[in-house]
């Protein structure tokens, strides 16, 4: 009888406990690019979405069954948060006639965090004259997001302290940003130290961004970092280099878009430690995205996969299966049987069993400090 009550006591305090953790955040609101994006770049297409790549199948294969706004075959890792704190999955910020009250996504595939004419969210031009139809230059940057949900307010509260009292107890999320800037100069001709020397500006922008979040009430801000760049698919094939030494021996990744990935995440991570000393009331948490992957690369089969820098989905063929004339979701693009088995699904995003690992990794560590379900 006493092991049934201990037994009955302790299912008891779990279930608490699992209910403490959905119950600490009642919404999200998260910003970022293709990495975070539920739907806002489809719904900026407008009417011609129906015939958008990324509109198609096999996009969203694996979770939804059908093309579902995101990125990869299915949920990305602010799923997998969501679901983790009980709380439905993010609609697109432009979405209409839709309840915002537990939460927006701002994300936009293509975003950048500086708007100029050095980052074109164009990443990939080359699509366009490959014949596919292509997401718009919306030209969508971090402070374009910052201002929809300014512009969102007074939907959510009525004043600015009711904003505070709000915006305390939901879950910020600022996702991937960095790679559309970096990839743009890179992918257009521009050395990996050019694209370096705007780091402090894009980890600057980034900050001042979360800065804004904290200021509106935000008392938890989550920040992501970049992945390893020099592991996409996609960049392997445009940015190949006839010299072994421009490759890691490790895992088969670029040397120099790593390392500039690493000078990001490093910056950024430092910047935003400084940034929760001016704020010790509010909790801003480094979002590792690179740690992850990278792990992925060096050993796949030890989290799963089978293949970190072959894409899933393409018509590429070869060592990476990337070919910008035939990239997933064009027609006669096909994806591979298993998504599950690997990293990469279309040679720039990663694959929902990828994001998943990420999510739990942020959620419970060890790829974020404190992780997102920490309780102090």
């Amino acid at each position: 009888m006493q092991h049934v009550i201990l037994c009955l006591q302790i299912s008891l305090l779990l279930s608490s406990f699992s209910y403490s953790m959905q119950a600490q955040y009642t919404s999200i609101f998260s910003f970022g690019d293709s990495y975070t994006d539920t739907g806002n770049k489809v719904i900026l297409y407008g009417p011609a979405a129906a015939d958008l790549w990324i509109n198609k199948p096999p996009f969203g294969m694996t979770f939804f069954g059908h093309p579902a706004g995101r990125l990869s075959d299915g949920r990305l890792v602010i799923d997998f948060i969501a679901q983790a704190l009980g709380l439905p999955l993010l609609p697109p910020s432009l979405a209409k006639d839709q309840s915002f009250k537990q939460g927006a996504n701002f994300a936009v595939a293509g975003a950048t965090v500086l708007k100029t004419s050095t980052t074109s969210p164009a990443l990939y031009p080359q699509l366009a004259v490959a014949g596919g139809a292509v997401p718009p230059p919306n030209n969508i940057s971090l402070a374009d997001e910052l201002g929809w949900f300014d512009a969102m307010k007074p939907a959510l509260c009525g004043s600015p302290q009711a904003c505070k009292d709000y915006f305390a107890k939901a879950l910020f999320v600022v996702g991937e940003l960095g790679w559309n800037d970096y990839g743009v100069m890179v992918v257009g001709g521009k050395s990996v130290a050019e694209a370096q020397s705007y780091v402090p500006q894009i980890v600057a922008t980034i900050v001042a961004a979360t800065e804004k979040l904290i200021n509106d009430g935000a008392t938890t801000v989550v920040v992501s970092g970049i992945s390893p760049m020099g592991c996409a698919p996609g960049n392997l094939v445009l940015l190949a280099s006839q010299d072994p030494a421009d490759y890691e021996p490790d895992t088969g990744c670029l040397k120099g878009m790593n390392e500039l990935s690493r000078d990001h995440n490093a910056q950024l991570s430092q910047a935003l430690t400084t940034l929760g000393g001016r704020y010790p009331g509010a909790r801003v948490t480094y979002a590792d995205l690179y740690g992850p992957v990278i792990a992925f690369a060096t050993a796949p089969a030890r989290f799963g996969f089978d293949s970190a820098l072959r894409a899933c989905c393409g018509g590429g063929g070869g060592k990476y299966n990337f070919n910008l004339s035939a990239a997933c979701g064009m027609p006669g693009v096909a994806a591979c049987p298993n998504p599950s088995a690997y990293v990469n699904w279309d040679g720039v995003h990663l694959t929902e069993a990828a994001y998943h690992r990420v999510a739990d990794g942020w959620l419970r560590g060890p790829y974020a400090n404190p992780p997102i379900l920490a309780t102090a």
